[in-house]
């Protein structure tokens, strides 16, 4: 299983966390509650966790095409759904090192 995360500083990181899962669950199976989340696409899965300051985002996947497109797909929604924010999203290989 291959693994990219992504972390955005926000003071809104439980609001997005939650309005992510809400839209996805009318089409995948999703669990979540105001500090963390499962977005189960059908070709990869989403890990996100809350925190005051910070929103998670671990995005897994059997290949990386597939992985490339979870990626994808969260962060387009992500950027829509925090558009006054405009987060800058990255992506990081679990082994790299992820800015602080």
């Amino acid at each position: 299983m291959l693994t990219n995360t992504s972390k955005i500083e926000t003071n809104r990181a439980s609001s997005y966390l939650q309005q992510l899962c809400k839209h996805f669950s009318h089409k995948v199976d999703v669990q979540f509650d105001p500090e963390a989340g499962q977005i189960n696409l059908p070709f990869g899965k989403c890990a996100l966790s809350a925190t005051a300051t910070d929103l998670t985002m671990v995005v897994s996947a059997e290949n990386q095409a597939d992985l490339s497109k979870a990626a994808r797909v969260i962060s387009s929604h992500l950027e829509r759904f925090a558009f006054r924010e405009n987060p800058k999203i990255e992506w990081y290989p679990a082994a790299d090192h992820e800015p602080d």
